[in-house]
This record gives structure tokens, C-alpha cells and sequence, in this order.
């Protein structure tokens, strides 16, 4: 493999300059740069990365903390498959790459890990726990941005969605279908999303002058078998829900099931809505209302945010990003009923 100084050598100038060219390409003229790019694919030379990390004081580098294992399946959601997808388009496109961080009980295991591999910020998701590693790490002046946690520090910061108002969006379609037996499977009330799509629920039952029944909110954890053991208590009930707002697209297809296995007709007999958008949404039959979340967006909004950070080592952490949502109507809320 050719070298820094074979690369130099081959086009007159010194070591210093083929830096400049590959590391702070401004400081050199655009003849000088373009001849030692072309011999550096002449060539095959690629710019070490220890060297580039020593001289830009950059390593190009995000870890990702994201526990997956001892708490839950993590890695198997869809609707986190496609947006750490995004997330990692987004990095990759400003030159970034994403390092996998280990997880473990010492609380400064994460900041260990940033320091070994030089990383420029971390990105966090929210896996519903008090994290004391994550805590550590949002409030050391390490850029980071946490994915559906609020967080805490001089250069923290978070994305999410309109948890509330996608909720409240899916409920009210609900009532506008007809529905007054409105009853909602939660997600986990110790994460972000799972508090706020229950308050956004609540609120709009109030705003619709529905009361808000006790035996009518079941909470689950965002996966299949969960929404379908939840759905399985509501149809247990003296009185029936008409219609179920499921805080997650997993939750609400594991609902769907369970309403088809005890005979009832989805909507005819109880409508149903979701909350992500995931792919089998719309090939699932009867295909699923739900409530999309920009997953795209959340990959734009977490790199925006974390290299604003890393460009200005001086700058505070922007303010949080509440990303936009929309109501996709599909079979399972059914048309308006009449009267």
C-alpha cells in the first residue's frame, strides 16, 4: 500500500501538504489539490484514520448506546430496524460512521468508550430504563442526542415525535367513525412515547366528553404478543370496547388477531388504530389506520443536531426536535357509522 510519503514524493511537495489536502483541504491551492488526488488514485492511497483523527482532532466516529439485551428484544422492533436505518443513511451522507457501543452495569463504561475510540458524539435510544451510564454520558459536555429520551446537559438533546398529538389524531378519527367505547393498549408508561401517547389518549377522550374508563386502558410493550394478550382482557369485559387505539403498529396487528380469533369482525365489531407505520401496516389484512412517524426525518433531525455540536466544540445543545406526524387511514377504523 503506498503511503503518505510516497504519495509526496511522487508529486514534489511536502508530507505536510498531502495532510492539508486530505484533512483541511482549503489551505492548499486547487492545482496542488486536485494534482495529489489524482495521484492518490493513482496510486490506491487512502488517508490513514488514526492520522486523519490525530490531525483534525476527529474521528468521524458516533457510537450508538442502545441497550438490546438484557431488558428486552430490542434490535427485533420494525419500526427501530427502519429508523436506526435512517439514522445511519443520514450519518453516512455527512461523512460519518456509526460504532455499536457495548452495554454493561458501570456507569462510565460508555464514557471509557468514547475517550478509547475518540468518537466525536453518541446518539442514545430509549430503552426505558434510568440508565445511570446515559446520564453520566448526557451531562460530560460529550455531544449527544437521544432518540425519544429527554435528556439533560449543556450538550444534550433530543428528537421524538408528537407522541400526544398523534394520539389524540388517532383517538378523534375514532370518535369522527363513530366509535364512544374507546379504550387504548399503552405502551410502557416508563418510556417517552408510552407516557405521552397515553396522555395524548386521555386528554382526548376528555376533549371529546368521553369519560376515560379505568378497565379500558391495558398497557403492553410495543410487540406483538403483548397487544394481543391486551386485546384478549378488553374483549373479556361486561362491556366491550367498539373501537381500540394501540400505542404501537405491533401492538395494534397482535389486537387485530386476537378480535379474529374470538369471532368478531375488525372494524364491523371493533375498529382499530395504530401508532409507527411500519411496513406490514399496510400488507396486513384488513390493513392497518395508524399513525406514521418520519423516519427519515428522525435520522435528518439526530445528525443535524449532533454535528452542529461537533462543528462548534463552544455551542450549546440546540433545543429539542418534535418531528410532525400524520394519521394514515386504512381498513381496520372501517367508514363513518351511521347516525
Amino acid at each position: 500500500m503506498a503511503t503518505i510519503r510516497d504519495l509526496a514524493r511522487r508529486c514534489g511537495v511536502s508530507v505536510a501538504t498531502v495532510s492539508r489536502v486530505f484533512n483541511n483541504p482549503d489551505a492548499v491551492t486547487r492545482e496542488t489539490r486536485e494534482a495529489v488526488l489524482r495521484a492518490a488514485a493513482l496510486l490506491g492511497y487512502t488517508p490513514s484514520a488514526p492520522a486523519r483523527t490525530l490531525a483534525t482532532k476527529r474521528s468521524r466516529m458516533v457510537g450508538l448506546a442502545w441497550d438490546t439485551g438484557r431488558r428486552g428484544p430490542g434490535w427485533r422492533h420494525p419500526f427501530l430496524q427502519e429508523l436506526l436505518v435512517g439514522l445511519k443513511t443520514a450519518l453516512s451522507e455527512r461523512g460519518y460512521h456509526l460504532l455499536m457501543l457495548a452495554t454493561g452495569e458501570d456507569a462510565d463504561g460508555h464514557l471509557r468508550a468514547v475517550r478509547r475510540h475518540s468518537l466525536d458524539g453518541v446518539v442514545f435510544i430509549d430503552d426505558g430504563t434510568a440508565d445511570p451510564a446515559l446520564t453520566r454520558l448526557a451531562e460530560s459536555g460529550v455531544p449527544c442526542v437521544s432518540l425519544d429520551r429527554p435528556v439533560t446537559g449543556r450538550r444534550a438533546t433530543y428528537v421524538t415525535s408528537d407522541n400526544a398529538g398523534g394520539a389524540g389524531a388517532a383517538v378523534r378519527h375514532l370518535y369522527e367513525r363513530g366509535r364512544r367505547r374507546i379504550a387504548t393498549i399503552a405502551g410502557p408508561g416508563r418510556t417517552h412515547p408510552g407516557a405521552e401517547r397515553l396522555a395524548g389518549y386521555r386528554a382526548a377522550l376528555a376533549a371529546l366528553s368521553l369519560p376515560v374508563r379505568d378497565e379500558y386502558v391495558v398497557e403492553g410493550d410495543f410487540y406483538l404478543d403483548g397487544g394481543h394478550a391486551a386485546m384478549r382482557r378488553l374483549l373479556a369485559l361486561d362491556e366491550r370496547p367498539d373501537a381500540v387505539f394501540a400505542a404501537g403498529d405491533e401492538m395494534a396487528v397482535g389486537a387485530v388477531r386476537a378480535a379474529l380469533e374470538a369471532g368478531l369482525d375488525v372494524p364491523g365489531d371493533v375498529a382499530v388504530a395504530g401508532f409507527d407505520d411500519i411496513e406490514p401496516a399496510s400488507l396486513v389484512r384488513p390493513a392497518l389506520t395508524t399513525v406514521a412517524q418520519d423516519r427519515a426525518g428522525f435520522g435528518a433531525a439526530v445528525a443535524a443536531a449532533l454535528i452542529s455540536m461537533i462543528d462548534d466544540p463552544d455551542a450549546a445543545a440546540p433545543p429539542p426536535t418534535v418531528l410532525p406526524v400524520r394519521l394514515v387511514v386504512r381498513e381496520t377504523s372501517g367508514p363513518p357509522r351511521a347516525g
